[in-house]
């Protein structure tokens, strides 16, 4: 199975997982889209926001001494946009409505998120 088919296959399993998500981005820790559900006309601009806002968080992580970054939420008053570290290589953004079950969420990217991870080697 192509690098390709499989990330798709990751987002179509998340977005089954969690009905309520909105947009699904994997995109590399260069802020390169990979794969995503998002409308292209969006999807390189939100590839290089993720990647920038995985390496920001992952700065203030290690700055203030909170340990090895997790994720990175931005709230707005519409919704969520939660980005995941994919391993070394890549990034996991998850967007969302306001009332999301935040919880599932994070269960469900989590794992999904490591799964990419050893698909980008």
């Amino acid at each position: 199975m192509s690098r390709q088919t499989v990330l798709q296959e990751a987002i179509r399993q998340l977005r089954q997982a969690v009905p309520e998500i909105t947009g699904v981005m994997v995109a590399s820790s260069d802020g390169l889209s990979l794969a995503t559900d998002l409308p292209e006309a969006e999807a390189a601009r939100v590839a290089a926001m993720a990647a920038t806002a995985l390496g920001l968080g992952k700065r203030i992580a290690q700055t203030t001494a909170l340990g090895g970054l997790e994720e990175v939420v931005v709230r707005g008053r519409d919704g969520y946009l939660v980005v995941y570290s994919a391993g070394d290589k890549g990034v996991l953004a998850v967007a969302a409505p306001v009332g999301a079950n935040l919880g599932l969420i994070h269960l469900e990217a989590r794992q999904m998120a490591q799964r990419i991870a050893e698909a980008l080697g």
